[in-house]
């Protein structure tokens, strides 16, 4: 025992690794240990960053658009069975998942990362490694949250952390756009595993703490002129113009300041250059609201006006609705929220509390405690030249270390 104790107090080295959560298992000795040991987790944590780095490149040089995200969901489930975790398989969504077994077995929490990203498969996925930071495409949305959770498994081992609860880790499909986090829902939808609390996490940014998911729609207003389309008519114009128009029409539309809304325009695409009208067009816009009933109003507000301005204009327009999320959450006192935002502080990161509308909606919707996190610091993201810090991963997966720790222990549940 006095040997266990000095281990504790001094011992930092993968040699003395093994002593140290078994120390914090036995002796009943409540959250602030969690905080406590986290920096002993550092030295350890930083030797095993090249296997890190390894499974981040060879995740984001392989293409994973949404729908598109087999040869990741393969990848993952290579590592898994490699760390030796149970139930590595695929579902019907295409999700990755591997579950860790804990010495007890009687709570399941659930970590999920996303691994699809916006770049098609065209596109040049080659990543780019130098001292301080690594670049890529997707590289830090989401290729670090899905390296993460490939490595998380060795990292467990390697300092021997066991868990009483089972430790369920999902790379999850069809999340981004058109995907709707599909693949998470798929899985809480019809898993017949009760799930106690749920960790997303994001490859950035560090600090990031979402607890809440504010009401959101994502749409898609497409213009066609026909054929037969009558350029001499009143207000007749080419579909850019036509799409301006609803444009000016929704910006004239009073946001109230409480509940906080907005709506934004996402993209615009038509025409093909000079000498050639353009016939076609897509806007994608999105409104996000602290009220559904606000997001729902102004959902049909947008369709109205768009039917108008094309019965005006003689054009064929229509509005599709992508994704669709509803507010919810746990509250800043939970808990949860609590233990991640002391977490976070004890690792010397200033928590970045920010609402979500990634897989944490799906949680919500099931009414599971989760939050979401990042796991570095990064710059460009969803640009060509996105890019991510090396040194701050170390205290990312800490921070993730720390959570998991958390949940386990029970320190996060509401009834504490």
């Amino acid at each position: 025992m006095i040997r266990n104790r000095e281990a504790v107090e001094y011992g930092v080295g993968p040699a003395h690794s093994l002593l140290l959560w078994p120390i914090l298992r036995d002796m009943e000795r409540g959250f602030a240990d969690i905080i406590d040991i986290l920096p002993r987790y550092e030295t350890q944590i930083a030797e095993l960053s090249e296997i890190m780095l390894a499974n981040l490149v060879m995740i984001a040089e392989t293409p994973a658009p949404t729908f598109s995200e087999r040869r990741r969901m393969e990848f993952l489930l290579e590592r898994y069975n490699e760390y030796e975790l149970q139930n590595c398989s695929t579902d019907e969504a295409g999700n990755a998942l591997g579950i860790l077994p804990g010495e007890v077995g009687d709570r399941n929490i659930l970590l999920v990362a996303h691994m699809d990203t916006l770049w098609p498969e065209g596109d040049d996925h080659t990543v780019t490694i130098q001292p301080s930071h690594v670049f890529g495409l997707g590289i830090g949305d989401n290729s670090l949250g899905v390296a993460s959770m490939a490595t998380l498994p060795l990292i467990l081992r390697e300092l021997g952390i066991k868990l009483d609860a089972n430790l369920i880790l999902m790379g999850s499909a069809q999340s981004l756009g058109r995907g709707n986090i599909q693949g998470i829902r798929f899985f809480l939808d019809n898993t017949d595993v009760p799930i106690s609390a749920g960790l997303c996490v994001e490859g950035t940014r560090l600090g990031r703490l979402s607890y809440s998911s504010i009401g959101m729609l994502r749409g898609e207003i497409r213009y066609d002129l026909p054929d037969e389309y009558d350029w001499t008519r009143f207000a007749a114009g080419g579909a850019i113009v036509n799409m301006n128009e609803v444009i000016n029409r929704v910006l004239e539309i009073p946001l109230p300041r409480r509940p906080q809304t907005t709506i934004v325009f996402n993209s615009i695409e038509s025409g093909a250059g000079f000498n050639m009208i353009p016939t076609k067009g897509s806007l994608q816009f999105e409104v996000r609201s602290e009220s559904g009933a606000i997001v729902q109003e102004l959902g049909e507000t947008i369709e109205n006006i768009t039917a108008e301005v094309s019965s005006r204009t003689g054009t064929d327009a229509s509005v599709e609705v992508l994704a669709r999320r509803e507010p919810g959450g746990v509250s800043f006192s939970h808990p949860l929220a609590a233990s991640a935002r002391s977490i976070i502080k004890s690792l010397d990161v200033k928590p970045r509390i920010t609402p979500s509308t990634s897989e944490l909606s799906a949680f919500i919707d099931k009414g599971i405690p989760a939050i979401t996190i990042g796991i570095s610091t990064g710059e460009d993201l969803n640009e060509p030249t996105e890019k991510v810090e090396i040194a701050p991963m170390t205290r990312g997966l800490q921070q993730l270390l720390g959570l998991i720790l958390a949940i386990d222990r029970g320190y996060t549940d509401e009834s504490q």
